[in-house]
């Protein structure tokens, strides 16, 4: 049973959220106290966390963020709030889903199968460890290194790097990522996929491999054998 902690101020939505899932076999867990998040988070140490932007002390950026220094846990963002900087800024914190309030509940239950899914049978079917460009990618543990240094990747961004690396010199349609991602293009906008691949080239970049992901206008993306 995968272990869900929902942080989520609307007592009446939280409970209705945890009711549903758990009639999907999810254990749900909340808390009381929204000055410990973390320390809950760490005490719990959930599947995935589901978090809401707007909180009682501290909002919901400032945990995900807290999260993502320490975890790669998949996180899902659920808001009411639907400016397009909100899902930027989610996914640049290094989130897996943004889902605007109101939202029909199969949508989240759909995402969050998608997401455990690919999270954890990828991990547990590939714990290889590959070399590209001269550097080492390790799926296991999400990272990548070189001489230049080594990068903590998000369960996103890793699965994005190993579907460009295992079909590189060769374009990868956006839809088709969209698809091997997401698994359901509907559930997600094509500007997700745009800010986890800008996130990945600007961590890429960082270890000496910022031009080993093309893009191929109108066509999708393509990593290379080789940096000139």
């Amino acid at each position: 049973m995968f272990k869900l902690f929902l942080i989520e101020d609307d007592q009446s939505l939280f409970h209705e959220v945890k009711d549903r899932l758990t009639q999907w076999s999810y254990d749900v867990h909340g808390i009381d106290d929204f000055s410990k998040v973390f320390k809950e988070f760490v005490e719990l140490k959930p599947e995935l966390v589901i978090i809401d932007i707007q909180l009682p002390k501290f909002d919901g950026f400032h945990w995900c963020r807290l999260i993502r220094e320490h975890s790669n846990v998949p996180i899902i963002f659920l808001s009411s709030r639907d400016h397009p900087t909100d899902m930027v800024m989610s996914m640049n914190l290094g989130a897996d889903d943004f889902i605007q309030k109101p939202f029909h509940f199969d949508v989240l239950v759909a995402k969050i199968q998608a997401i455990l899914r690919r999270v954890y049978n990828y991990n547990n079917d590939d714990t290889g460890v590959k070399t590209w460009l001269g550097a080492t990618v390790d799926y296991s543990r999400n990272q990548l290194s070189s001489e230049q240094g080594m990068i903590e990747l998000t369960k996103n961004e890793i699965y994005i790097l190993k579907i460009l690396i295992e079909r590189k010199n060769k374009i990868v349609s956006r839809d088709e990522m969209i698809t091997m991602l997401w698994e359901d293009e509907r559930f997600v906008s094509d500007n997700t996929l745009t800010v986890n691949v800008n996130r990945l080239r600007k961590k890429l970049a960082e270890i000496g491999l910022g031009n080993s992901i093309l893009t191929k206008v109108g066509q999708g993306y393509m990593a290379v054998e080789s940096i000139s």
